[in-house]
């Protein structure tokens, strides 16, 4: 096998720290939507609570980031769903191939989702800049907006190591096959 994986291994501390902090993030981010919500939901049938009338945006904003970064921890975990029927019946070769083709078409996503997102919200754009929340004026709605070069960074970061786990499969099976032969 080369030594290419042997340096990989020892940045997967920095894949396990990104990993740590994107989840931390989910979990703030459904502490303060579980928040927002119960007190949006009493201020509407408790009288001397008052229904903040800015809740429901930012609890669709944050349940949007949560989504993304969930999305993204599911791509280093290969939890997210996709279609087994068939892989009993593929050689593990073909089925080794047919999973990096598709991580590279997620990686090939992760790519478009950053540089649109980052067009979208960048000063230069301009385009989410000038829009505004409808119950908070003063706040641009580019924090709506940048889950999505949120999520293509994330992807990018864990994609890279799903297809360089993917090749590092591919090697390992060949190293098998030359062992057996």
């Amino acid at each position: 096998m080369p030594a290419f994986f042997h340096t990989l291994e020892k940045i997967r501390p920095v894949y396990d720290w990104a990993y740590k902090i994107m989840l931390f993030i989910c979990k703030l981010l459904l502490i303060a939507d579980i928040i927002i919500t119960s007190w949006s939901v009493l201020g509407r049938y408790v009288s001397f609570i008052s229904d903040p009338h800015w809740s429901e945006e930012i609890i669709l904003t944050f349940m949007v980031y949560m989504a993304v970064l969930s999305a993204t921890l599911a791509i280093r975990k290969r939890s997210h769903i996709r279609m087994t029927a068939f892989d009993k019946y593929i050689p593990h070769k073909a089925l080794l191939v047919l999973d990096l083709l598709a991580d590279i078409a997620v990686l090939i996503l992760g790519v478009i989702l950053l540089i649109e997102g980052l067009e979208v919200v960048s000063p230069a754009g301009n385009i989410a800049k000038f829009a505004k929340y409808s119950s908070i004026p003063t706040l641009s709605q580019t924090w709506m907006y940048l889950p999505v070069a949120i999520a293509g960074l994330g992807m990018i970061i864990f994609e890279l190591e799903q297809v360089f786990l993917r090749i590092e499969e591919f090697y390992k099976s060949n190293d098998g096959k030359e062992a057996q032969a």
